[in-house]
């Protein structure tokens, strides 16, 4: 998947500034992709002269004019034809905490547990914010209500996967966690 269909799939929601767009891509897509704020407004710059965004500036008074962007209906054509696309690629991991996890026998395991803690930690906050986002879709209602009434649903689906990725950052962590303790109490290096 090309950064452009993340970014289209955060234009969905409605016009936006890049910054707008590089605060709210944590809180709309970043449970499945992720990408710096110069990757974004590159991303936007080229997608505005490829024609699939449009982009307006609106005169601000104490802060410098700021341009929003919003999808064209060529670039709705695009999303529609990468939506109808064959099958997605499997996913591919590329964690360095799993690499630092599998050398943790012949390093230093204070130095891994710390990082496995570092890790709850952030699926912990990253977990909680989600619920918000979770609570504030549903606005009181309950899940078979939201879809039956939803405008859009693809993004309460997409918050449900990076729900279940952080549940499963947090069980494996506590997990690691107990049996690096464990290895530590126990003597053997």
């Amino acid at each position: 998947m090309a950064l452009r269909n993340a970014v289209m799939a955060a234009l969905l929601e409605g016009e936006a500034s890049g910054y707008d767009l590089a605060k709210g891509f944590e809180a709309s897509v970043a449970n499945f992709w992720m990408a710096t704020p110069q990757q974004l407004y590159r991303e936007l710059e080229r997608m505005e002269s490829e024609g699939l965004v449009s982009a307006r500036v609106v005169q601000q008074e104490r802060r410098p004019n700021k341009r929003l962007f919003s999808l064209t209906e060529a670039g709705r054509h695009v999303l529609r034809a990468y939506v109808a696309e064959g099958p997605s690629k499997p996913t591919a991991i590329r964690d360095e905490l799993m690499v630092r996890v599998q050398c943790a026998d012949i390093g230093d395991i204070d130095a891994v547990r710390a990082a496995v803690v570092e890790r709850v930690e952030r699926s912990t906050a990253k977990l909680a914010r989600y619920e918000r986002m979770r609570d504030r879709l549903l606005a009181g209602r309950s899940e078979d209500e939201y879809f039956a009434d939803a405008e859009r649903i693809g993004p309460y689906l997409t918050l449900m996967g990076g729900m279940a990725f952080e549940r499963a950052n947090l069980e494996w962590g506590r997990t690691a966690l107990r049996r690096l303790e464990q290895r530590a109490s126990s003597g053997v290096r």
